[in-house]
């Protein structure tokens, strides 16, 4: 049986000290994750959970941590019934030092295949990392998300608030946009 899987990569301009602080330190979670809240020791065995505005919204367990190497976490979601009827999905962050920077590649899957959460998460995750990166490289994230006005902006100093097709750059009108993502983003 073959499952679902969503690869990313990229390279941040940062230390895998650094890099692993900003994956693991709630204050930081919250600025790259749109405001979101983590919970967790981040120890093997430890549970973690991700609030927004006081909601659970994703839970699981730390499977496997080996600092600024390697994080692996088990994800149900817990928001959707549809997505927590699917089970639990495997998460795994892998840290590599390149020069002066830190290769993070991030793993979403499950035993599943044709997930409709690997679907879901496949279209989040580029944003939360593209934040993790612009947080890590210049001080600030690339998005901001208001859930009380529904709105995206860039980075702070922007005042002009517009649609968030257009603040994303996307080619997609909203309405195209999985029910998932739309969600979460309401």
């Amino acid at each position: 049986m073959s499952g679902s899987k969503f690869v990313y990569v990229t390279y941040i301009r940062t230390t895998p000290e650094k890099l692993w602080y900003a994956l693991t330190t709630p204050e930081i979670i919250k600025q790259y994750r749109f405001g979101m809240s983590v919970e967790s020791e981040w120890k093997v065995g430890s549970t973690w959970r991700m609030y927004a505005d006081g909601s659970l919204m994703d839970s699981g367990e730390i499977l496997e941590s080996v600092p600024q190497k390697r994080l692996v976490m088990s994800w149900l979601c817990e928001w959707k019934p549809e997505f927590k009827a699917e089970g639990n999905s495997r998460c795994v962050y892998e840290i590599e030092p390149t020069g002066a920077s830190a290769k993070l590649t991030l793993t979403h899957s499950i035993e599943r295949p044709d997930s409709k959460f690997i679907g879901a998460v496949s279209e989040g995750w580029p944003m939360v990392i593209s934040n993790l990166k612009s947080l890590l490289e210049t001080g600030d994230v690339a998005l901001v998300y208001h859930r009380r006005h529904r709105e995206i902006n860039h980075g702070k100093g922007e005042h002009k608030k517009t649609r968030l097709k257009q603040s994303l750059g996307l080619t997609k009108c909203w309405s195209e946009w999985s029910p998932a993502l739309r969600s979460r983003l309401t």
